[in-house]
């Protein structure tokens, strides 16, 4: 057992209960929401966020990571009011979300740079995991990183590498966007443990995407959790594909490497709520409870492989 920080306090990683690994409350920029959504209400986001999570409680959830970092959103005030209104816990990360270049605030300070100091990124990532989140008194339970399509470009790898560092002195555990098509788990894995990272406390992000069996199992070998963590997202690969997947990694005996999770959001600005529900109308918190365990048992998975990839791996990731 070991201590789990979330929004509202400390908990034992065995009160976390059924855990869903991958789920943001709120994506939304902040800088884009003060210029152009002149219509936000934030009360009623607020309300609304409070009300689905309460819904997620009442299916049988009882713990979301919300990988919301740098780059994403990260707002933890307006998620420390919904935390106080339901009996969900919000465990929130560190770390920063790029595809390609860092921002612009880390251009030219760190290591080798014009202004030449240890690496600020490593500085920010340690204090949000064990002094707290700017004042807020938050601390971060977990890290954050991605490589998406274009690779190990600069800046991801920067971040990437920091994001290994800060595992390495804190002991937090990584989960890490990726691109299963280009195979870029592969290329997280190597990085990650060139920084001395346990590859155990590693989420391999987005690994439902993919029904190559072959790389997935290449990842879990390597020790790394496969995050089947898009459930919902059927424009992406259809649900059978993902149901499909699932169950022949639990027959290959893998079930204690993988972890389940939608990738949804209470809130998200990338695309108007309307043309998300047309084009994903399955993409919500309930999409797992209601549609993808019972899929899962009707092929033969059974309540014991369900509760080791919704309990037992996100509790031995703290652990």
């Amino acid at each position: 057992m070991s201590t789990v920080n979330t929004v509202t306090g400390p908990v034992d990683s065995a009160e976390l209960g059924n855990v869903l690994v991958h789920e943001h409350v709120f994506v939304l920029g902040e800088e884009y929401r003060e210029n152009y959504q002149y219509d936000w209400d934030e009360e009623e986001k607020i309300a609304e966020a409070a009300r689905d999570l309460r819904e997620l409680k009442s299916l049988g959830m009882d713990t979301i990571l919300d990988p919301t970092v740098l780059g994403l959103g990260r707002y933890i005030p307006r998620i420390q009011r919904i935390a106080e209104q339901i009996d969900l816990n919000i465990v929130v990360a560190t770390g920063l979300y790029t595809y390609n270049d860092i921002p612009f605030q880390f251009h030219y300070t760190g290591p080798g740079l014009l202004f030449d100091v240890s690496e600020p990124l490593v500085t920010f990532f340690v204090k949000d995991l064990t002094e707290g989140i700017a004042d807020t008194g938050v601390k971060a339970a977990f890290l954050k990183c991605a490589i998406e399509e274009q690779g190990l470009t600069p800046g991801v790898e920067r971040v990437m590498r920091a994001v290994g560092q800060t595992s390495v002195q804190t002991g937090a555990p990584i989960t890490v966007h990726t691109n299963p098509h280009t195979q870029s788990g592969l290329v997280a894995q190597q990085v990650l443990s060139e920084e001395g990272a346990d590859l155990t406390k590693v989420v391999i992000g987005h690994s439902g995407d993919s029904t190559d069996l072959d790389y997935l199992m290449k990842l879990a070998d390597a020790g790394s959790i496969l995050g089947m963590d898009r459930f919902g997202l059927d424009v992406l690969l259809p649900f059978e594909d993902r149901i499909n997947t699932v169950v022949a990694l639990v027959e290959k005996g893998y079930a204690d490497r993988m972890a389940l999770a939608h990738d949804a959001s209470c809130f998200i600005d990338w695309f108007g709520p309307e043309a998300k529900r047309q084009a994903v109308p399955k993409w919500n918190y309930r999409h797992i409870s209601e549609d993808v365990l019972p899929a899962l048992r009707e092929r033969g998975v059974s309540d014991k492989d369900i509760d080791t990839m919704l309990v037992d791996v996100p509790r031995r990731y703290f652990e």
